[in-house]
């Protein structure tokens, strides 16, 4: 289907594979909010609701919400205003996005088909609110390969907290062979980067020497193995896993280690701040990784769903949308904008599609002082990559409570997001049990009204 290289990308899967069409992108960094980020405080402006604010959401009574009968209308917990050349409406949540407005296009209509986390992050990672399936990096890296030898094709960076709702199925290869799965990178600057890269520092009696003559030992083992299973995706997987291994204890240090980057740009990420500093470093981190040729870059702003303490370790703001919402808006708009600022400068920005996306809105109607979960609108945004900055798609009823115009799917995100790097959604697929299955299933088109 897609067409292969000769010679090494036919040993290799992760080599790089010529684009089947044009493509506007090289590789991809999305940023993933868990959680469920309100459209209502943040993209989505409208006054129609802050209009109504105080008044019954639903005053028939019979409607429900995912965990609560709707309060009243509450509008925006932050003023909007205009921003950049467009005049694009935002909130105050985010200032330093704000004046990244000209290069970035918003989808105003997305939808979800769930309104439970765990399915409905599966989703929107690969197209099925069922878990199995391969996620979109997977998918990447299978149909275009990895422009790197020395790191992994496609790597996920998970917030510092913990692990999103789902887990390590949201960057899962599902039925793809198993090399396309995500690597997570530790982005903890005390830790290794990768867990079990190097051996335990008690284990004095292994040497360079030594464990180099062990892995030769070893692939000469592993390979007579594996002629006697051909076509075992998982073992081949194992296998290629431990020859990067090797290469990434060279490289793996070298991308984390932030000490060469100035002290401008440990500013403008925000480095030192206890709260952004983290997601700041994997905003830089991310980076680094696409400048050496890594295609495909997940970023968690957020971690499991569970009870807050101080705040809720992510976007899920039930019981208090200002204190939660207020926390990770501050970390999001500091490294997203600082990604945007430093890639545009190092001229990075045209070949980067930059993805911020989420699995589901909020409610406009209040749930106490928070905002129960929406999967009839929410918000995506892209930048770079030959995207249309300043536009935005599709738009939410006057409340913000569904999609109205043209109402939008991860479908639609994942074939425009294919489209910039060259590759046709609909062509992009792999037999599994009796059907020809891709990342956008039987739907999806490219939204050409955001693109250059």
């Amino acid at each position: 289907m897609l067409a292969r290289g000769a010679g090494a990308a036919s040993a290799n899967p992760l080599s790089p594979k010529p684009a089947p069409a044009p493509a506007r992108a090289r590789a991809v960094i999305q940023i993933f909010c868990p959680g469920g980020l309100s459209h209502v405080d943040s993209w989505d402006w409208k006054p129609e609701l802050a209009k109504r604010s105080g008044q019954p959401f639903d005053p028939t009574g019979k409607l429900q919400f995912f965990a609560s009968k709707p309060g009243n209308c509450q509008g925006s917990y932050w003023p909007f205003r205009q921003h950049g050349r467009c005049g694009r409406w935002m909130s105050d949540l985010f200032p330093r996005l704000a004046a990244c407005v000209d290069d970035v296009a918003f989808i105003h209509s997305m939808q979800s088909k769930s309104a439970l986390h765990g399915p409905a992050m599966f989703m929107a990672n690969s197209g099925f609110i069922l878990p199995g399936f391969p996620s979109m990096g997977a998918w990447v890296t299978y149909g275009l390969g990895s422009e790197s030898e020395n790191l992994p094709a496609f790597v996920v960076l998970p917030d510092p907290r913990g692990l999103p709702p789902g887990g390590v199925i949201n960057w899962g290869a599902g039925f793809l062979p198993a090399v396309h799965q995500g690597t997570t990178l530790n982005t903890d600057p005390e830790q290794p980067p990768i867990a079990d890269l190097f051996p335990p520092k008690n284990f004095a009696g292994l040497t360079p020497q030594g464990e180099a003559s062990g892995r030769n030992f070893l692939q000469t083992l592993n390979r007579q193995h594996a002629a006697a299973r051909v076509g075992n995706t998982e073992l081949d997987a194992r296998i290629a896993a431990y020859e990067l291994a090797a290469r990434l204890q060279l490289s793996a240090p070298e991308v984390t280690d932030l000490r060469g980057e100035t002290d401008a740009t440990q500013r403008l990420y925000d480095l030192a701040d206890e709260d952004t500093g983290p997601f700041g470093r994997q905003c830089l981190l991310a980076r680094r990784l696409v400048e050496r040729g890594v295609r495909f870059v997940q970023i968690y702003c957020g971690a499991e769903n569970t009870t807050a303490r101080k705040i809720r370790p992510n976007w899920d703001s039930h019981e208090d949308l200002v204190r939660d919402h207020g926390y990770w808006g501050r970390v999001l708009d500091t490294g997203a904008a600082a990604l945007l600022h430093d890639l545009n400068a190092r001229g990075l920005l045209d070949s980067t599609l930059v993805i911020c996306t989420t699995e589901f809105g909020r409610q406009p109607g209040a749930q106490g002082k928070g905002r129960d979960h929406n999967p009839g609108a929410f918000t995506a945004w892209l930048a770079g990559g030959g995207i249309r900055g300043g536009t935005a798609y599709g738009t939410t009823d006057e409340l913000g409570f569904q999609a109205a115009e043209h109402p939008a799917y991860s479908y639609d995100l994942h074939a425009t997001a294919l489209h910039q790097l060259g590759v046709d959604h609909e062509r992009l697929s792999f037999y599994h049990n009796g059907v020809q299955r891709r990342l956008t299933d039987v739907h999806g088109h490219v939204i050409k009204e955001i693109l250059t």
